[in-house]
């Protein structure tokens, strides 16, 4: 997981903000966050929580998994996996039984490709004469 950047997070939220046309003041009041934690946010003095990210989110109509991700607490991959999710469960045009095997599709073509991608990394290992199996390697210190 990556560090914080609250930099980044606080520039893209000012940006995100005054696109939505909103002040400070009314972004903080729709967040349900004090004016001055907002602008400390924005100006990367403060580390929001994800409850206070969602917040924010949900009050400037932008997703909470992209505000995770430019403040370090998810990474890309985490995101793009929980917006498919997202999408096969919001969609009105399939019932329940419909998403969950949708779902358990998904999960298992993921198992299967991160499966064949060990498989190719173990196979580059061997070709280029590393027999160490994935197991006995121990990280160095």
């Amino acid at each position: 997981m990556a560090s914080l950047n609250v930099g980044n997070l606080g520039e893209y939220l000012r940006e995100q903000r005054r696109t939505a046309q909103l002040s400070l003041r009314q972004l903080a009041e729709a967040a349900g966050v004090s004016n001055p934690y907002l602008s400390q946010i924005e100006r990367g003095l403060r580390k929001p929580s994800a409850e206070v990210l969602q917040q924010v989110a949900k009050a400037l109509r932008i997703s909470a998994e992209t505000l995770y991700v430019r403040a370090g607490i998810l990474d890309e991959k985490e995101r793009e996996e929980l917006e498919t999710r997202a999408v096969i469960l919001a969609d009105p045009s399939i019932n329940e039984r419909q998403k969950q095997v949708l779902l358990q599709i998904y999960d298992s073509f993921r198992k299967e490709n991160a499966a064949e991608a060990a498989e190719a990394t173990e196979g580059d290992r061997r070709a280029e004469g590393d027999d160490t199996p994935d197991a006995e390697r121990r990280p160095a210190s």
